[in-house]
């Protein structure tokens, strides 16, 4: 009771004030120059505000009293200054910021003379990130297509990052780093704005939402050691932070316009600002195209609003919603055969996919003072995922009749509150994190349903689904993770996270001969476990940093494995969640503005792998059985080094900016143990994979680029060299009939964009990806939405432009 009261007071309080005061001025550098884009923050509130174009601030509606106010800008030293404000009072205080020859804090954001990606500081709003494997990819850093969430491009920058090209209409992202699978990027703990937006994280990751890359302001990485203060999935989060609210002004108003080749129509459209306490944004896109392929189609509509107000200089409230709504046609998979002959074919023209997809949250912050502060945020999802088609193997005709339906129904709701304290011990100046969590999530599955003959998006079926089942997740979870300074540059890190995750699973699995309704047998697991880790970070110098951690991970049983593909399997009633750990072992940092690096090695333990094997019962019959069976490692290096050599060796560059990067990552990630069986002869035979190759885990993943930038100009060139791999944990090298297991060839793939910036609120952007029209795929598929070799895009070209009015 006493923590719900506290809610409510953080929710509905609502102060009385005397005459409001206000503090404005301007920003500027040594040589008068307008700083615009400088940070005001009121220290130990959750006031602040940025300079406008013209370098001005304004900060209204505060009480009479004792404030200090600092000013930070990238390569700049910050500036602080105590101020006293009767009431009524209007303040006007100038800021002169110097150069920065050196920083201590290695910035969220690039420095002029490299674009690339950024790491995190030691403490991030509420996440400790110190001694952690991190990466920050800033998207207005990036010459990519945005409107398309071109994947290739957008992680170019990131070592060891596995993609899925296989979606060219960008509305699901698949991504994974170190061995693990890419499917839908649910080996990454998938957050927006720091709550969860897949289905269920801990029995149904994937990641059917992704935002349109226009409105996310940066991409935050940690891996797999994030498990402390998020959770599930061994490969770490992936937090895709939204353009916030523009803070510099009391209206902007953006509109970006893309077309391309294939129809592609985009258009985003923005708006957003700040007045007093209160700042606001929307925005909405629509995407349409016909895709590369034959019978493909996408349709998307995306759109979103939120508002921040603060209530007092120390509380903060917030809300955000979310929808999004897709039409896509799949073409399906493609036998080797197929491929070879025309990879831009399709055998399927009835296969339809559509997730109506609804995301809400409140939020709210109390700095409670310039030590301490909380967080507290409630989401939830309401969802759908739909598919309609000819889904049997690639190499059968479609008959042109009934076509199967499947359709899941999603609905989660979350809380998750995080407190964060600067506390001494002795002479060291230490943090804690802290934070509790509940989940609820729960699925309804419905699958194998009858539809119509026709050829459109018809999710109708005749008769009942032939299974429909209802699964549900409870999580509660409880974590602290502290930094610990003995020294300037020293410091140590340790946690733990305490979990219980209670899974119950009913309904029906199958119809009768008769059609009368089987029933799945109910199931029910309860588990609690304990996750530790510590880390270590030292400072080589003021902007290098080794770095070092340790930590254990797990991924929870899915709903998927506790489904038996036929009523005659048996699931191991004792299955286990997956569980490992997590190692990495590196050195970053920045030298100037000319040169970022991150240098790695990882060692990623994968433990209780779940698969099937055929068993025997007592009547001598054969049955599958689905139990823990595997265990794989990943090991390698990972590195990330980009270099401007116009700003390190030119003191003036009057022909512009050059900036060059490489993106390495060697991974060999192999079974230690899975237990395989066949059958022989009415007997089975058992096997082990044990020294097979990890499926879908390139041992090489290269990117490289350049860019240019002069003025308003702006261009890029980036290819990516990806090593061969196999589809199956058997390393089948030719491939079966339907195209399902087989090699999946190295390849080589080359991309150009660019930009020109005129006038002060137009931008011009352009590009063509795979250049060089190059034929190639990185997956097959197993099921929806092949079966089998799902190709990657040709060519394709864009052109945009976007166009920026402020008030």
């Amino acid at each position: 009771m006493k923590y719900l009261a506290f809610v409510a007071t953080l929710l509905f309080y609502v102060p009385t004030f005397a005459q409001s005061a206000q503090i404005s001025g301007q920003i500027e550098s040594a040589s008068h120059e307008p700083l615009p884009g400088a940070s005001i923050v009121l220290i130990g509130t959750v006031r602040g505000v940025q300079s406008n174009m013209s370098g001005k601030y304004l900060l209204k509606g505060l009480k009479a009293g004792q404030y200090t106010l600092k000013v930070s800008f990238v390569g700049y030293k910050p500036s602080v200054q105590e101020i006293t404000l009767g009431d009524g009072e209007q303040r006007v205080t100038n800021f002169v910021l110097n150069d920065a020859a050196e920083l201590n804090e290695v910035s969220v954001y690039a420095q002029s003379g490299v674009k690339g990606n950024a790491f995190l500081p030691q403490v991030n709003e509420y996440t400790i990130t110190a001694g952690k494997k991190n990466e920050v990819i800033v998207l207005d850093n990036l010459q990519a297509n945005l409107a398309m969430n071109n994947s290739r491009q957008i992680f170019s920058r990131t070592p060891g990052i596995s993609i899925w090209e296989s979606d060219g209409s960008g509305i699901q992202l698949g991504v994974a780093s170190r061995g693990l699978s890419p499917n839908r990027s649910w080996e990454f703990n998938v957050r927006m704005d720091g709550y969860d937006i897949t289905p269920d994280p801990m029995g149904y990751p994937e990641a059917y939402y992704t935002p349109p890359m226009e409105v996310v302001d940066r991409i935050e990485i940690i891996r797999g050691a994030s498990s402390l203060q998020y959770g599930p999935q061994f490969g770490g989060l992936m937090n895709f932070v939204l353009r916030k609210p523009d803070i510099s002004t009391k209206l902007l108003i953006e509109s970006q316009n893309t077309t391309g080749n294939n129809g592609l129509f985009s258009s985003f459209n923005y708006l957003g600002g700040t007045s007093g306490r209160l700042s606001y944004t929307a925005y909405y896109q629509k995407r349409i195209g016909n895709g590369w392929r034959q019978n493909s189609y996408f349709n998307t509509d995306h759109s979103h609003a939120e508002l921040s107000y603060a209530l007092s200089n120390k509380v903060k409230i917030g809300a955000q919603l979310t929808y999004m709504y897709t039409q896509s046609q799949q073409p399906g998979g493609l036998t080797d055969g197929e491929f070879a002959k025309n990879s831009q074919q399709s055998m399927r023209a009835r296969n339809w996919f559509s997730n109506p997809w609804l995301i809400y949250a409140l939020t709210a912050d109390y700095v409670i003072n310039t030590d301490s502060k909380i967080s507290i945020k409630y989401f939830g999802t309401t969802a759908e995922r739909s598919s309609v088609g000819f889904t049997r193997a690639i190499n059968e005709v479609d008959p042109l009749g009934t076509r199967q339906v499947d359709q899941d129904f999603y609905q989660t709701n979350g809380l998750e509150m995080r407190y964060l304290l600067t506390y001494n011990l002795g002479s060291w100046k230490n943090t804690l994190a802290t934070g509790l969590r509940y989940f609820s999530g729960e699925i309804k599955r419905k699958q194998q349903g009858a539809g119509s003959k026709g050829s459109s998006m018809d999710f109708s079926i005749q008769g009942p689904f032939t299974r429909d089942l209802i699964f549900h997740n409870t999580n509660y979870a409880a974590f602290a993770e502290t930094i610990l300074r003995p020294s300037d540059p020293l410091l140590i890190t340790f946690g733990g996270r305490l979990e219980q995750i209670d899974t119950h699973m009913m309904g029906q699995i199958g119809l009768s001969s008769s059609g009368s309704a089987i029933s799945a047998t109910p199931t029910s697991r309860g588990r609690s476990f304990l996750l530790a880790g510590v880390g270590a970070e030292y400072k080589v110098s003021k902007r290098t940093k080794l770095y070092s951690n340790i930590a254990q991970a797990y991924r929870p049983v899915l709903a998927s494995d506790l489904l038996p593909p036929a009523t005659t399997d048996v699931i191991d009633p004792n299955l286990k969640d997956a569980k490992g750990f997590n190692f990495d072992l590196g050195y970053r940092g920045e030298l100037g503005n000319y040169l970022t690096f991150d240098v790695d090695y990882f060692y990623l333990d994968y433990d209780n792998r779940v698969g099937t094997i055929s068993q025997m019962n007592t009547d001598g019959k054969i049955y599958q059985y689905r139990t823990n069976l595997g265990h794989s490692v990943s090991k390698g290096m990972e590195a990330y080094v980009e270099f401007s050599p116009t700003t390190a060796w030119l003191k003036h560059q009057k022909w512009g900016n050059i900036s060059m990067f490489a993106s390495i990552a060697a991974i060999d990630a192999r079974y230690l143990d899975f237990k395989t069986t066949s059958i022989a002869n009415g007997q089975i035979v058992e096997g082990n994979l044990a020294g097979k190759q990890v499926e879908n885990a390139p041992q090489k993943i290269n990117r490289y680029g350049i860019s240019y930038s002069k003025k308003g100009l702006s261009l890029s060139w980036q290819i990516s060299d990806i090593g061969s791999t196999f589809a199956d944990a058997s390393n089948t090298f030719s491939p079966n009939a339907a195209a399902t297991t087989g090699f999946i060839p190295s390849y080589q793939v080359q991309d150009i964009s660019g930009s020109y910036k005129f006038k002060k609120y137009a931008q011009l952007k352009f590009g063509v990806n795979n250049l060089s029209d190059v034929r190639y795929f990185t997956r097959r598929s197993g099921g929806y939405p092949g079966p089998g070799i799902l190709p990657a895009d040709g060519r394709t070209w864009y052109v945009g432009l976007n166009l920026r009015f402020i008030n």
